[in-house]
């Protein structure tokens, strides 16, 4: 087996089957309050874009759930209908609705029976469409994986449609837009379905670093000059290559460290500041992957790496923009203090009453590839999508469902709850401010 796959840390704040901490933090609770839980059913019930029993404002007609659904779906089978529309206009339109349909809901089992129309459809719209259709084919190439998973139906999509995303990553006439979209939707489709023979990883593997490679340093040891929106690309590649890496072995791993850690570190020289984020998070990625297999790993020229990393932590220089010198400032930050002493920032990303904890950079890789994809669905999908689930380690969802049906909360009484809530924060938060202010 050549592929692993990363778990990340996670954490119930409804009462939990775990035990004391591990090295992945994961860590028990005793529970969550009753106003807690309340607050999420209404939270959620409100999230799931009306397809739960609602009374309609002004009609008094109660829309139940299957019948919410099956308009969804009519909608989502129209989009698909559209996709073969002789008319360009009309075919990005069924994109642009099927890409916000499917980062926002969870539809397997629609999607399952459909699966081959929607690829051919797709790669009919990376072959001839424009750039700015093309993009949007990647990107719900990408997000048809993710709503597919790991498993056999996914590895069908994927080997159905890799070919042509590799083909217009690596063709230096297509449109840059669609290069980089290209580069995203490969790496999440590897990475999602990937089988085990690694030859699809491998493949993806090479044709990503043939594009970001384009940024190395030359030989007398300068970097290239390049062209407006070539950096994008290439940290859309190099980002998108750095999480199949967490995928490889360890032969692999030290085969990519000893050929590809001093290019990176010339690199933190480029101009662009967002692929100098770019390469400062691979090269932290790429030593966590490195200490992983080995505890005593460290870059042979750590040293020089190191001042290199304090200068862009400290970078003051006037003519690049405040925001950018501040992130840039920050991240640099963080992969210097993990690369001196092991150290990384936690992080929690909470959604519903779960929450999942980033405590390593190869962990905030594989959560920012799937918030890249699924942007504001990304915390859906960590709720009732089983592949996110499963990778994030959270086991089953969580069924809170049955209880907000039987609730058939109207949007009337959800408006009250949500005020005196909001009335009860404030009252709160004014008690915090007159302690303050006595302090003061």
């Amino acid at each position: 087996m050549l592929l692993k796959r990363t778990l990340f840390t996670t954490k119930h704040t409804a009462p939990s089957r775990h035990g004391g901490g591990g090295r992945n933090g994961v860590r028990g609770e005793s529970g969550v309050s009753d106003d807690d839980l309340a607050l999420e059913v209404l939270s959620h019930y409100s999230s799931t874009s009306e397809s739960a029993s609602v009374i309609e404002e002004g009609t008094g007609e109660v829309v139940d759930e299957q019948t919410a659904q099956e308009e969804t779906e009519d909608k989502l089978k129209q989009c698909i209908d559209n996709l073969m529309d002789k008319s360009a206009k009309t075919r990005l339109a069924a994109l642009e609705s099927l890409h916000l349909g499917f980062s926002s809901r969870v539809l397997y089992e629609f999607l399952l029976e459909r699966r081959f129309t929607i690829s051919d459809c797709l790669e009919r719209s990376l072959k001839k469409g424009g750039g700015e259709e093309q993009a949007t084919a990647a990107t719900v190439c990408a997000l048809l994986c993710v709503q597919l998973g790991g498993g056999v139906e996914g590895e069908e999509g994927f080997k159905m449609l890799r070919p042509i995303l590799s083909s217009i990553l690596i063709d230096s006439c297509a449109s840059l837009p669609a290069r980089q979209s290209c580069a995203r939707a490969l790496g999440m489709c590897c990475y999602v379905s990937a089988s085990d023979d690694a030859e699809d990883l491998l493949k993806s593997i090479g044709h990503l670093e043939s594009v970001f490679v384009g940024s190395y340093p030359l030989g007398d040891g300068t970097l290239p000059s390049v062209k407006a929106g070539i950096p994008a690309l290439h940290s859309a590649a190099l980002q998108s290559w750095a999480l199949l890496c967490t995928l490889c072995p360890a032969s692999r791993i030290n085969t990519i460290l000893n050929h590809h850690m001093p290019r990176l570190h010339t690199c933190l020289e480029s101009s662009e500041v967002n692929f100098r984020i770019a390469v400062g998070e691979t090269i932290a990625l790429l030593c966590e992957l490195g200490r992983d297999i080995d505890q005593e790993f460290e870059y042979e020229d750590c040293d020089a790496l190191c001042d290199s990393l304090k200068n862009l932590a400290t970078d003051g220089n006037k003519h690049r923009a405040k925001n950018d010198r501040r992130k840039q400032r920050s991240i640099f930050r963080e992969v210097l203090h993990y690369i001196e002493n092991e150290d990384f920032t936690e992080e929690k990303i909470q959604f519903g009453i779960e929450a999942i904890y980033i405590d390593g950079w190869i962990r905030r890789r594989i959560y920012d590839a799937f918030k890249e994809v699924l942007e504001s669905g990304v915390r859906h999908h960590l709720q009732f999508n089983p592949l996110l689930r499963d990778i994030f380690g959270l086991g089953p969802p969580l069924i809170l469902d049955a209880s907000v049906k039987a609730s058939r909360i109207s949007r009337t009484e959800r408006h009250l709850f949500n005020s005196a809530a909001f009335k009860a924060r404030t009252k709160l938060r004014n008690k915090v401010r007159d302690k303050r202010a006595d302090v003061m």
